[in-house]
């Protein structure tokens, strides 16, 4: 019956939306009409190829583009009427704010010019000779356009031709042509016209016409040959081209300088400031950065022809370095009155402004986490750059925080002390490789080096050590890559409680978990990005990765398990995060998100180390459950054991789906609205671990409840809700308010909650993050 209240106003409140939506006529003025749109109807004298393409291209060009209409309603005008009333209400103002728009009248509508953009855009597309029409349609306080247009059968391409000359331009014009877009057949298109011209001007200045545009390029069509609608298509310079536009240039020298300074005048080249490595002039009073090393950044040499690409790629090699906040390539013509064809000289000069070499930062944070958990931070920093003049970058960090459970109950008393040092070498070249085998972007080589420990309160303290040996690369604008062959991490569990010691005599699971103290393997991730491009308006994210671990140690220790006297990991871990982003005008962005992680153990090992473990729930993930609560499956800790919901619930295999619109509320202030869902759970066979082990009824209901079968589809939590987000310059502030939609962990036919006013506990979950959550 409750259900049923809640369909009835929830009908009853659209019905009273489109009422009041409908009723938008008597907000209009006196003497206008409101604009609802315009048709176009496209007459041909034959078949037209890609005609669709054409009548979309037209209907383009009809503007402006009348108010949105939904089931017949407008209710983004309907809002903004309502928000130009005396006092509007906050409701109303905050409607308009994010969804109103602004009535268009048909006062704003120029039939005639959109019919002289119809046969322009027709002309540009080879319909010459085309007629366009327009009918205004008024019914009373409505106006809409009828277009027309007749289009002629087109003209085609039947030869496309370079007028010869004796120019070294023509010559290399002429070894370009077979690469070209334009086919017999084609119909005249003045945008394929721009794009073969802008086309071969990018292919001149990649052969050395440092002079080179586009303008100079003349295309000429000839119908005079032809009794149907064929033309020819002639390409020639432009007339009185200057000689230095249509010849070649040569890098005639090569100077850098490494130190340089945008106040400061450059060095003189004498003995005393320059040192050259294959023919290219260093110009530094001090060495700041070695020549040899630099060198090996630099695309190009004396004597090569002039390119853009290469010089474009170059200065983005050099700014990636990390050592400069400058970087800009000059070129001087030394002959500005070559007239013999044989070409000019250039020469270029590298001006490179370092960055502040030392930095030292302090954060002070607040930890405020959805298990109630809340704290002070500390983070030291700091960045050597260019320590050892190759433009490697090292820097150390210390942190620290504290950690206490504010919640009522047993858990109160609970508190968090966690810290660690850990220091990186960022080298910007990949070991041992040569730079130069890397056009795009020259990997950097990262060696790290950290120690961490844990100390939770009543239970125990987790030391760990890590190391890495990796690389990282951009392959070309979207794509990452991270590859570590070497990872290390040793952990070691220490001054275990009795109460925890019975947790893991009681869990088998958790407790092999961290007797897996060596973990030493390869991780690779692979990333493409298109969100950081705000062109798009569907941008892609994905980002995969892959660990694995254990089998070099398998191979050193014969087999035995152990290194060095500890257990070590055998396991493989992959996983997948998928995005899709819709954008739309006024910063509106839906975001779906889908994310899958699987981990095997093998050989030595029957679970995955703790740290390794997939988890759900938290800010950044299922929002309505607190951090770390879901699963595995439809298991519930708290039936089971009272203290256990202080502990991560974990598995090897989640799977997580998210879909979130959002959208500006004022200035900075950013609003959300979400539906997540997603769990983990256990795969393999778990016979290995010892039956004695199973004896308790916790172990025995995790292993029941949590593992994935082919139901699993009901064990899925989801969540629904709403946040706000203080986005300054890319720093977000995030508060989100969740409430459970779906509790995978109550009896079957009680999973299903009213968010927000269900009776289930724990009805609404309020998380505090920095950043989005994806």
């Amino acid at each position: 019956m409750k259900n049923n209240n809640i369909t009835y106003k929830t009908l009853f409140c659209l019905v009273f939306l489109m009422a009041y939506s409908c009723g938008i006529e008597k907000y209009i003025p006196e003497g206008e009409q409101l604009y609802t749109g315009a048709a176009l109807d496209i007459k041909t004298e034959s078949n037209i190829k890609d005609e669709k393409e054409v009548e979309a291209e037209l209907l383009s060009l009809i503007e402006p583009n009348p108010n949105t209409t939904f089931l017949g309603m407008k209710p983004a005008l309907f809002f903004h009427y309502k928000a130009q009333r005396e006092k509007p209400g906050f409701l109303y103002k905050f409607l308009n704010k994010s969804f109103g728009e602004e009535p268009v009248y048909f006062s704003d509508v120029n039939p005639e010019r959109i019919e002289e953009l119809i046969l322009n855009r027709l002309d540009n597309n080879g319909f010459f000779y085309s007629q366009s029409e327009s009918e205004t349609i008024i019914d009373g306080n409505f106006a809409s356009v009828d277009y027309s247009a007749s289009l002629p059968e087109p003209y085609v391409l039947e030869n496309y031709n370079l007028e010869s000359d004796s120019l070294p331009i023509y010559k290399e014009i002429e070894k370009m042509l077979p690469e070209t877009a334009l086919t017999k057949g084609d119909r005249f298109d003045l945008d394929l016209l721009k794009a073969e011209r802008a086309r071969l001007n990018n292919g001149l200045k990649q052969r050395g016409f440092y002079n080179s545009q586009e303008d100079l390029l003349i295309f000429e069509a000839d119908t005079n040959q032809y009794k149907n609608r064929k033309f020819d298509l002639f390409l020639r310079l432009k007339k009185d081209v200057p000689a230095r536009a249509s010849i070649p240039y040569t890098i005639d020298s090569i100077t850098v300088y490494p130190n340089y300074s945008i106040e400061g005048d450059t060095l003189p080249l004498t003995k005393e400031n320059v040192t050259q490595v294959d023919s290219i002039d260093f110009v530094q009073k001090e060495l700041y950065f070695k020549p040899e090393l630099l060198e090996s950044y630099l695309l190009f040499n004396e004597g090569d022809l002039y390119d853009a690409n290469t010089s474009k790629q170059t200065s983005n090699r050099l700014s990636a370095l990390g050592s400069y906040k400058y970087v800009n390539i000059q070129y001087t013509e030394l002959d500005t009155t070559a007239t013999d064809g044989n070409g000019g000289s250039l020469a270029a000069s590298i001006y490179l402004a370092p960055l502040t070499k030392r930095t030292i930062r302090a954060e002070l944070q607040a930890v405020s986490k959805s298990n109630g958990f809340t704290g002070p931070g500390i983070l030291l920093s700091h960045t050597n750059r260019n320590v050892f003049n190759g433009g490697e970058t090292f820097s150390i960090s210390a942190n620290f925080s504290y950690e206490s459970q504010l919640s009522s109950g047993s858990n109160s008393s609970l508190s968090s002390i966690a810290g660690g040092v850990s220091a990186d070498l960022v080298i910007p070249r990949s070991i041992p490789f040569s730079p130069s085998r890397f056009k795009y972007a020259v990997p950097k080589t990262k060696i790290s080096l950290g120690v961490d420990f844990l100390q939770r309160s009543q239970l125990f303290t987790l030391g760990s050590v890590n190391a890495s040996f990796g690389y990282t690369w951009k392959e070309n604008q979207y794509v990452y890559h991270t590859l570590d062959p070497i990872s290390i991490n040793y952990s070691k569990l220490s001054n275990v409680t009795d109460e925890f010691q019975t947790i893991l005599d009681d869990n088998p699971f958790l407790s092999q978990s961290f007797e897996q103290r060596f973990i030493a393997g390869l991780l690779y991730s692979f990333t493409y990005d298109e969100v950081s491009n705000l062109g798009k308006e569907t941008p892609i994210y994905f980002n995969t990765n892959f660990d694995l671990a254990g089998n070099m140690l398998n191979l050193v220790s014969g087999g035995s398990g152990t290194i060095f006297g500890s257990e070590y990991a055998q396991y493989a871990k992959v996983d997948a995060d998928v995005r899709l982003y819709l954008r739309w005008k006024k910063e509106q962005t839906l975001v779906s998100r889908v994310y899958a992680g699987w981990g095997v153990p093998y050989g030595n090992s029957t679970t995955l180390p703790f740290v390794k473990q997939f988890y759900s729930g938290g800010p950044y993930s299922v929002r309505a459950f607190n951090i770390r609560s879901l699963g595995p499956g439809n298991f519930n800790a708290e039936t089971e054991n009272s203290t256990t919901d202080y502990f991560d619930q974990s598995g090897n295999l989640k799977l997580e789906a998210n879909v979130e619109y959002r959208f500006p509320l004022f200035s900075y202030l950013k609003g959300a609205f979400f539906i997540d869902a997603g769990n983990v759970w256990l795969t393999g066979d778990y016979s290995e671990i010892e039956d004695d082990q199973l004896t308790s009824s916790f172990s025995q209901t995790l292993f029941t409840d949590g593992k994935f079968e082919k139901d699993w589809l009901t064990e899925v939590a989801a969540g629904v809700g709403f946040g706000l987000r203080l986005d300054i310059q890319s720093f977000v502030i995030r508060l989100d308010l969740a409430s459970p939609l779906r509790i995978p962990y109550l009896p079957e036919n009680e999973r299903w909650n009213t968010p927000f006013f269900g009776n289930a506990d724990n009805n609404m979950t309020l998380n505090f993050a920095i950043g989005y959550p994806f």
